[in-house]
């Protein structure tokens, strides 16, 4: 089932160019020499109840400002969004009680309150019922650990006490989509396998739907089976992780450490370096997999040691921003 479906959306921003110099100064105040700025570009795609799904880009590519049209923030120049079949900018009020949202760098929580104050107020502001209340409040703190910090004013919590709490606070009315921004951004190890172990946990649990936009490689690769990339307000990529990666780097390489120097080519390999006992060798995972590869070189020679070598995550993507540049 499709819970979010967006159709040819364009975002435009209106820029004045101001000309330089006294000339241009005055010349300004008379004419305005006006340009549109596209952020988003004719972007398209749907979004199955219950997925995971990054949407990632580079520093200005149209992330947020896509996030913020689909969560009613900014409205549309053009095209058509729906959340579970209503548009976030028509039907605001129906919309918002179904989606969460919460920006990194921004905080929904209010910081002269306690935390445990903030979900009150806002238990108010959604009209959540007790039960649903309470419930939710006991589920977050399993996975969260939320009561160690619920009584301390919102000022005194660190960035990740702080973003635990946003989580909550995004998801105390039970919404079936939940929009992330940037949910890790800053913080520390712990704090990052908390988030990402809530991530995982609402959405087997409750099967919200999450779009989750990131700088952070690691966040993809535990939490996403599938990636929309956007460049320059354009969707340049949408599939599998893996699908990406076997067609941008569909090489793998085998490191071999033999008892002694030996030379063993192989018909579906490469030998790419060989130094002193150890061999080097680069072959594509649909001609041949890496155990067949390493139990036709053991028949020639003794093994010592192996290591398989992966693409980056961070190469591929940066790989991908190119292709479409």
């Amino acid at each position: 089932m499709k819970i979010i479906e967006v159709k040819h959306v364009v975002k435009e921003y209106k820029k004045v160019k101001k000309e330089k110099g006294l000339k241009g100064a005055i010349k300004n105040l008379f004419v305005q020499n006006v340009e549109y700025v596209r952020a988003v570009d004719d972007i398209s795609f749907d979004i199955e109840q219950g997925d995971i799904v990054a949407y990632i880009g580079p520093n200005g590519a149209g992330k947020s400002t896509t996030v913020k049209m689909l969560s009613g923030i900014l409205r549309p120049t053009s095209g058509d969004i729906l959340i579970d079949g209503l548009s976030p900018q028509k039907n605001r009020k129906q919309v918002v009680k179904n989606i969460g949202v919460v920006f990194g760098q921004r905080s929904q929580l209010n910081w002269d309150l306690r935390l445990g104050e903030s979900f009150e107020l806002l238990k108010r502001i959604y009209q959540i019922d007790d039960e649903l209340y309470q419930n939710n409040l006991a589920m977050f703190n399993d996975i969260l650990e939320i009561n160690k910090f619920i009584d301390t004013p919102v000022r005194q919590l660190s960035l990740g006490q702080r973003m635990r709490g946003d989580l909550v606070a995004a998801m105390l009315h039970s919404p079936k989509v939940l929009f992330l921004d940037e949910p890790t951004i800053g913080l520390d190890v712990e704090a990052k396998y908390a988030i990402r172990k809530f991530i995982k946990e609402i959405n087997e649990r409750n099967a919200t739907t999450i779009i989750l936009t990131t700088h952070d490689l690691g966040d993809i690769q535990e939490l996403c089976k599938r990636l929309i990339i956007i460049n320059e307000g354009k969707i340049i990529e949408d599939g599998s992780l893996n699908e990406l990666i076997d067609r941008i780097a569909p090489y793998r390489e085998l490191i071999i450490d033999f008892y002694s120097p030996v030379h063993i080519p192989h018909p579906k390999a490469e030998i790419v370096s060989m130094n002193e006992a150890r061999t080097v060798y680069k072959f594509k995972k649909d001609e041949i997999s890496a155990a067949q590869l390493i139990e036709d070189i053991s028949r020639l020679s003794p093994i010592k040691d192996i290591s398989l070598q992966e693409a980056k995550i961070d190469d591929i993507i940066r790989v991908a921003y190119k292709m479409k540049a």
